[in-house]
């Protein structure tokens, strides 16, 4: 009977409080979301420059509240739903609207398809990502790889034409709605596709690296700040170009994992 009493004295305790180790990494989610929904607001409002940087804002966010969850361990299911709403929000909802406002309002029927499209895949790249958490744990190969493009990448993929235009301005192509909707909808697949693409959490710098890494890191601020529509385009393009890397690397180890059992 005390150990009934003292189990729902704790229990009760659970309800009526909870550590700081795990809300900090909620709030840090929430500031996502709310860098995602200003998005929103600057893209209705036709300031696309601020719109942007409000997606990668909330990028920088959701790269942090998951580290944060693990060295503070405070990861919750809370957390993790309020993580996925964050995504769909920041990194779904908040480009289509400003690929619509930026262009594809001026294509007839189908403009608003592709954005609606890329939402919508977003929206089951996450709910996926979700159900695989109660999967059974996948062959070592597959510690490097995220299943698809990740909710960020994508972000930053489908509004890289307009990062562009910031730069080259005289290049009115990039404004097409024919690009633009192909770039849409090519990330959208991309999304939902089993392609292995390269993930860096489980990825281990030697220590001899960390070094120049820090000085690679301080110039790469100093270039942002300088010329940050190349600095941020040239990111997004580099990472294209890894994702047909990342399959031939995959399946590379794949076979060697194969090989060895």
């Amino acid at each position: 009977m005390e150990n009934i009493n003292a189990k729902l004295q704790m229990s009760k305790q659970k309800l009526t409080s909870l550590p700081m180790r795990k809300i900090i990494p909620n709030m840090v989610t929430t500031l996502a979301l709310c860098a995602g929904i200003t998005s929103m607001r600057y893209s209705m409002s036709g300031n696309f420059t601020k719109a942007i940087a409000c997606i990668f804002l909330a990028a920088i966010f959701d790269m942090l509240d998951g580290r944060v969850a693990r060295m503070l361990k405070g990861s919750t299911k809370f957390g993790a739903e309020l993580d996925s709403l964050s995504d769909f929000a920041s990194f779904g909802v908040a480009p289509a609207i400003l690929m619509y406002r930026w262009t594809l309002f001026d294509f007839p029927k189908f403009g608003w398809f592709f954005c609606m499209l890329f939402a919508i895949c977003m929206a089951m790249r996450l709910a996926r990502f979700n159900t695989m958490l109660d999967d059974e744990p996948q062959p070592s190969y597959w510690h490097n790889y995220f299943t698809g493009v990740p909710a960020p990448a994508a972000a930053a993929l489908g509004v890289l034409p307009v990062m562009l235009s910031f730069e080259f301005k005289e290049c009115a192509w990039l404004q097409s709605n024919c690009l633009c909707s192909i770039v849409m909808f090519v990330v959208a697949m991309l999304m939902i596709s089993r392609i292995p693409t390269v993930s860096t959490k489980h990825m281990k710098i030697p220590t001899y690296m960390i070094a120049p890494l820090f000085v690679v890191l301080v110039f790469g601020a100093t270039l942002v700040f300088s010329m940050p529509w190349v600095v941020l385009s040239s990111m997004v393009i580099i990472y294209a170009l890894t994702i047909p890397v990342g399959v031939w690397c995959f399946l590379k180890s794949r076979k060697a994992y194969n090989t060895r059992i």
